[in-house]
């Protein structure tokens, strides 16, 4: 990619990162407004997600780190009460709030493993939590069932969505590959509650 549509790439990942921190768009979401206000064609070449999430954690180091450090802890909190609830199926926190990068407006994505398909959401019934059954796109694309709550956040005001996809429980292994950037894709509970301590000493210091 020549200097130009590199530097543009950077300039649609800068605008659009306003879009994923204060609105909550989905970085595909975010890339289109970004190109609909920037005036560019359908077919400019968008940056990928890897610039997407380098340009949202700078937004957030500028404009709001204080503020989406509070928000960032309220949410893994929510996460862990709902993965100690579902612990059965080895719940995996996934997306913005395992990355460090999810604020108020940001959704909760718990990657659950289940022999049968059917057990997260007769849970759910058993203890008449309300869900809507739908579909979501699993770590290599494919579509898996997911349920989607709305779980409240007293340290946020506010209603959280919790998304749950179900994987068959041999898909776990490959859950746990490291991403492009050799990072962990997602974490179990005891991996989001170091995440929390870590959080915890570094106010301290």
């Amino acid at each position: 990619m020549d200097a130009f549509h590199t530097d543009l790439g950077h300039e649609i990942a800068a605008v659009a990162a306003r879009f994923v921190v204060e609105d909550g768009m989905d970085y595909a979401a975010a890339k289109r407004q970004a190109g609909q206000q920037m005036g560019l064609p359908a077919r400019t070449p968008w940056p990928d997600n890897a610039a997407m999430e380098a340009a949202v954690r700078e937004y957030i180091a500028i404009f709001c780190p204080e503020e989406q450090a509070v928000e960032l802890q309220a949410l893994r909190e929510l996460a862990l009460v709902w993965m100690d609830r579902l612990q059965a199926f080895t719940p995996h926190l996934g997306g913005a709030a395992w990355h460090g990068t999810a604020t108020r407006h940001s959704d909760i994505h718990l990657h659950l493993f289940c022999d049968d398909p059917k057990a997260a959401e007769l849970l759910l019934l058993n203890h008449r939590v309300g869900y809507e059954p739908g579909t979501g796109r699993g770590w290599r694309g494919e579509p898996v069932d997911a349920l989607t709550l709305r779980a409240r956040s007293d340290a946020l005001g506010q209603w959280v969505l919790v998304h749950l996809l179900v994987h068959d429980t041999d898909a776990l292994r490959g859950a746990l590959k490291p991403d492009e950037q050799g990072r962990k894709p997602r974490g179990d509970a005891r991996a989001v509650r170091a995440l929390l301590v870590d959080a915890a000493a570094a106010d301290k210091r």
